[in-house]
């Protein structure tokens, strides 16, 4: 975490370790004895709520400051996406594991494009262009994947969650980060994304494409490229030109984003959006 400055005043670390030794009577066994900052039940407590947001904010930020990661390529998708000819583990019908398994493409697809964006990382340092995802099984798995098929380093804003969410093998343990609120994650998924590609998913999924999109529209956040991957799989699941059809959205709007259905298509509109050298990966 870099390099610690000296001060000739006694470290909170120290404290700790010194409370821990002092004799134990009622007085220091209370809770109304620990250090305010050592104790849990303090710090999880109703009135701490904003301090822990702010904390689970600064703990993230400060790593990524210290690492030089500037921007990121982020990658969203479906946790229950499997590999390519591996048994699609979520599906609960006959239909949705014949879906599932189809739409394992996509898994080597975002595979690919982590890939593609890692090594035009590696052009920078790892400053620029670093992939991040959820952190999770599936689209996120592969993105993390990806990168590391190259050797390069990736993050995961890994989620508390009662299932499918643990972090998965392949994201830099140094940036592997997890966290209690979702808003916070969302303000590090998108405060350094240069591109966000979304790949099919469930409502997690929806739920950062329209958020991402809101954003743009609004001009909250600058446009960027923002790809949707699988034109049949989206085709089915929303359709927009109903909006613009009812007049609550824009025509414009729909041009907000652009549906790709290969990682060698989607790298090439991030490669002109900023003018990127042709990258090649085997």
């Amino acid at each position: 975490m870099g390099r610690k400055r000296h001060s000739p005043l006694r470290t909170s670390v120290e404290d700790i370790e010194v409370v821990r030794h002092v004799p134990q009577t009622p007085q220091s066994k209370s809770s109304a004895y620990r250090l305010a900052f050592a104790d849990e039940e303090f710090l999880t407590s109703e009135d701490l709520r904003g301090m822990r947001f702010h904390l689970e904010y600064l703990k993230v930020e400060s790593r990524l400051r210290m690492a030089e990661i500037d921007s990121t390529v982020v990658l969203f998708g479906g946790a229950r996406i499997p590999e390519p000819g591996k048994p699609a583990w979520a599906a609960k019908t006959e239909l949705a594991k014949k879906n599932l398994e189809k739409n394992a493409k996509y898994y080597a697809e975002a595979r690919r494009f982590a890939q593609l964006a890692s090594k035009t990382s590696q052009a920078t340092g790892y400053r620029d262009y670093v992939v991040a995802t959820g952190g999770g099984p599936g689209v996120m798995e592969a993105g993390n994947r990806g990168a590391a098929d190259v050797g390069a380093p990736s993050i995961g804003f890994n989620i508390v969650l009662p299932h499918e969410q643990a972090p998965n093998l392949f994201v830099t343990p140094d940036y592997s980060f997890n966290f209690h609120y979702f808003a916070t994650r969302k303000i590090h998924f998108l405060v350094r994304a240069k591109v966000v590609a979304i790949f099919p998913g469930g409502f997690g999924t929806l739920d950062e494409f329209f958020e991402t999109l809101t954003l743009i529209q609004t001009g909250r956040m600058e446009r960027i490229p923002l790809l949707l991957f699988g034109s049949e799989f989206w085709g089915r699941v929303i359709n927009l030109d109903a909006l613009v059809e009812e007049g609550t959205i824009s025509p414009d709007d729909v041009k907000l984003f652009r549906i790709v259905d290969t990682a060698d298509e989607a790298w090439e509109c991030v490669r002109m959006a900023y003018n990127l050298p042709v990258i090649a990966v085997d």
